[in-house]
C-alpha cells in the first residue's frame, strides 16, 4: 500500500479542487452539496457532485489519505479500470442509500468522498482481508476483515441512533457498492475465499434485516 498511480492522484486533485472552490465560495458549496428536497426537485447532479465537496480540510485530509492508502490495493487485482468502477460504483450507491433513508427529510443535507472512499476501503478488504489495519487509538495490528465487518456495524448503530453528523447511510451503502461491484469484477473470489465472502455480507444483511422489520 502507499503508492500512488495516475488515476488516484487526479481524484484527489479534483476532491482538492472542488473541495477548495466550496470553501471559499458558499453559493458554490450550497448549489452542489447533497439536498433531498432539490434532488426531488430535479438536482441529480448533487448525489455525483457533492461527493467531491468536504466540510473543512481535516474532512478532507481524512477522505484522501483513506483513499491514498487502500487504492493501491484495488488497483493491483482490478486495475485501474476497476478501481474507476468501484470508486464512482460506490459513490453513486452511497447516495442512494443516503437519498433512501433520508428521502422524507426535506432538508437533509451532506457532502464528502466517504462513500466513495468506504467502497474503495471494502473492496480492498474483500480483495486481501488477511492484511492488517493499525488504528491510532488501537496499538495492536487489526486483520482488515474484523475492521470492516465491525466498522459497519458500527455504521448501523449510529443510523439507528442518529446522534452524530456522520453520513454513516453514505458510508454503508459505499461499502456495499465496494464489496458487489469487487465479486462482479472478479467472481473468482467467491470460490477462492467462500468464507470471508459470506463473513464481509453479515453486517450488509443485517442492515436490510433491521430495515425489513421497521428496526432501522
Amino acid at each position: 500500500m502507499g503508492n500512488i498511480s495516475i488515476v488516484t492522484a487526479i481524484l484527489i486533485a479534483a476532491n482538492g479542487l472542488i473541495s477548495y472552490k466550496g470553501f471559499n465560495d458558499y453559493s458554490f458549496f450550497e448549489k452542489y452539496k447533497f439536498h433531498v428536497g432539490a434532488i426531488k426537485n430535479g438536482e441529480k447532479i448533487r448525489a455525483f457532485s457533492s461527493a467531491f465537496l468536504h466540510i473543512d480540510l481535516q474532512h478532507f485530509i481524512f477522505n484522501m489519505l483513506s483513499l491514498y492508502f487502500f487504492a493501491p490495493v484495488v488497483i493491483n487485482y482490478l486495475g485501474n479500470a476497476g478501481f474507476i468502477g468501484v470508486y464512482v460504483g460506490s459513490l453513486l450507491l452511497g447516495s442512494t442509500l443516503s437519498y433512501y433513508f433520508h428521502k422524507n427529510e426535506y432538508h437533509y443535507t451532506a457532502v464528502g468522498a466517504s462513500g466513495a472512499v468506504m467502497g474503495v476501503v471494502y473492496s480492498a478488504i474483500l480483495l486481501q482481508p488477511d492484511m492488517s489495519l493499525f488504528l491510532f487509538f488501537i496499538p495492536i495490528p487489526i486483520p482488515a476483515y474484523i475492521f470492516g465487518v465491525g466498522y459497519l456495524l458500527y455504521s448501523i448503530y449510529g443510523m439507528k441512533a442518529k446522534n452524530d453528523n456522520i453520513g454513516h447511510d453514505a458510508h454503508f451503502g459505499g461499502a456495499i457498492g465496494g464489496y458487489i461491484i469487487t465479486l462482479i469484477l472478479l467472481p473468482a473470489l467467491i470460490q477462492v475465499n467462500l468464507t470471508m465472502v459470506i463473513v464481509l455480507a453479515i453486517p450488509i444483511l443485517i442492515l436490510f434485516l433491521l430495515k425489513k422489520t421497521g428496526k432501522i
